[in-house]
């Protein structure tokens, strides 16, 4: 498992009974995690003190219950800065276990003594993209949402990375990777994190088992001669690890890189144990992908 253990302002701490006690920034918030089976003490007294509480409908969805919380806020990783709020069915803007991921291809740009390209599908409200920008890349950023692409934006302007190479995109991602292919467009890496299920910005419908292996294929047409990574995660529990990476290993099989299935986590500070979040699967085309640093 890789361990996004370098947060400062993000913290579990800790989880019992279908939920997730987290620290974000100077806020506690407690939200459901389906993964959390056990029923364990609740000893934290913040579990009574929280900030905001989204509470689960037994229907689907469900609300907030907010004690003093913002309506927007700030957390910082590192050198990013992030503009966070509570939107629909329990998210802030911010996938915290992303920051292993972003360690890791940072250091590999940062390293690949060369200009590097790289793509993020599915970019959501841009952590990968500053990341990767930070780190030296030029990135090309694509979501459905406009929301969520001029959401990532204001994330770019508050981490002062507002001039960097980064091009914004409201795009369907697999027609945009189409029109790449034929306009001769190439990256030297690829980041996806395509959602179980959703719709384009025509209405285009989105499931990931019919739709996520024809797309890494695609995907494939527009890396270049020497790609540095191809990152897929993944929520979807009804796609094992082993299925991903047999997709990406028999497509990317002509750039002889290495590709591993792993969990992604974050530590959980009662505990001193790990919560499993996403599972990552990766290919490194120029040297071995091993674990992040």
């Amino acid at each position: 498992m890789w361990i996004a253990d370098q947060w400062k302002d993000y913290e579990v701490i800790d989880c019992s009974k279908g939920e997730k006690l987290e620290r974000w920034g100077n806020y506690i918030l407690v939200r459901p995690d389906p993964q959390v089976i056990w029923d364990t003490p609740r000893k934290d007294p913040r579990w009574k003190r929280k900030n905001g509480h989204y509470h689960r409908s037994k229907k689907g969805g469900g609300e907030w219950e907010f004690f003093d919380l913002p309506g927007e806020w700030q957390i910082h990783y590192k050198d990013l800065t992030f503009n966070l709020k509570p939107f629909s069915f329990k998210h802030t803007g911010l996938f915290p276990e992303q920051a292993a991921n972003w360690d890791w291809f940072s250091e590999k740009i940062r390293l690949a003594g060369r200009p590097i390209k790289v793509l993020n599908l599915f970019a959501y409200t841009g952590g990968a993209t500053l990341a990767a920008a930070a780190a030296g890349a030029s990135v090309t950023h694509v979501d459905a949402s406009k929301g969520m692409v001029n959401w990532a934006k204001e994330n770019a302007i508050s981490s002062g990375l507002a001039d960097k190479p980064i091009r914004w995109l409201v795009d369907d991602c697999v027609k945009f990777v189409e029109r790449e292919i034929r306009r001769g467009n190439h990256y030297d890496a690829i980041i996806m994190d395509p959602p179980s299920y959703g719709r384009g910005p025509k209405g285009e419908i989105w499931k990931i088992e019919d739709a996520i292996h024809p797309l890494i294929r695609l995907c494939t047409k527009i890396l270049s001669d020497q790609p540095l990574f191809f990152l897929v995660n993944s929520y979807t529990t009804g796609l094992a690890p082993a299925v991903l990476t047999y997709m990406i290993g028999t497509e990317l099989k002509r750039f002889h890189g290495h590709v591993e299935s792993q969990e992604i986590g974050l530590p959980v500070t009662s505990s001193g144990l790990v919560t499993p979040l996403r599972r990552l699967r990766t290919l490194g085309s120029i040297a071995h992908v091993g674990t992040p640093v």
